[in-house]
């Protein structure tokens, strides 16, 4: 299956927080979206590495994903390493996507920053012949390199070169970020009460959210907006293609 527009994110829900609504605007248009997670997440603090698979196939019915599927890198322990790449370069082979979104170039945890790294070069390398992957039989895949690879903006503000209007889509994107209730607010914590408080269980951190995309939608003339850096220069057709 060919994908238009594949996320590939260190952890299950980085994608919800940052580019949810930038994938249901283009299934709207009839494209095919999907979303690999590079680490099931089983260090995080609040739930197991099964209520995170859990959520993270509910919060994919949420979204109409064409496809989700894990890598199994280890969390917090995964590097821009040839090991790695080949299994990203794998991946990307496999579902051949036009367009690429990953992990924030730098942010607050440092698994963003280095999954921005090995997410890019490994897009890259995906493109060279001599580089030999094989598929789940044993056969050999076809080079591939995608149109383009763009950054999402996660926690830490970084000045976004394009902005996605996503207002049509804001509460099916928060409908999929709250399906990890073990991770977020969601107006009802009976369900993990011993659980310890984080960062982002708190209320205000869904607020934060909510601010942010706000800010975004706010710089482009829309309600919420969701932040993209390039390491390419981007071209436009003409400037009425601009919003």
């Amino acid at each position: 299956m060919k994908i238009d527009i594949l996320a590939i994110a260190a952890h299950p829900d980085d994608v919800e927080l940052s580019c949810a609504g930038t994938l249901l605007k283009h299934k709207s248009l009839g494209q095919k979206v999907g979303v690999i997670d590079l680490t099931r997440g089983e260090l995080g603090t609040r739930g197991t590495d099964k209520t995170r698979a859990e959520e993270a196939a509910a919060s994919s019915a949420i979204l109409d994903l064409d496809v989700r599927e894990c890598i199994d890198l280890p969390d917090g322990f995964f590097a821009n390493t040839p090991e790695f790449q080949k299994k990203v370069i794998k991946v990307i082979r496999k579902f051949q996507p036009r367009v690429i979104l990953t992990n924030a170039v730098r942010d607050r945890h440092p698994d963003h920053g280095r999954a921005a790294e090995l997410v890019r070069d490994s897009a890259f390398l995906s493109g060279l012949i001599k580089i030999e992957t094989f598929d789940d039989k044993g056969l050999s895949q076809e080079a591939w390199r995608p149109e383009k690879v763009y950054h999402f903006i996660q926690n830490d503000f970084i000045q976004p070169d394009f902005i996605v209007d996503v207002s049509e889509f804001w509460d099916k994107k928060m409908e999929s970020v709250k399906a990890f209730k073990t991770q977020f607010f969601t107006g009802d914590q009976s369900t993990n009460p011993d659980e310890p408080e984080t960062f982002i269980s708190k209320p205000g951190f869904i607020e934060f959210l909510e601010a942010r995309a706000r800010e975004f939608g706010h710089k482009v003339g829309v309600k919420y907006g969701e932040g993209f850096t390039t390491n390419s220069s981007l071209g436009i057709k003409d400037l009425d293609s601009l919003i």
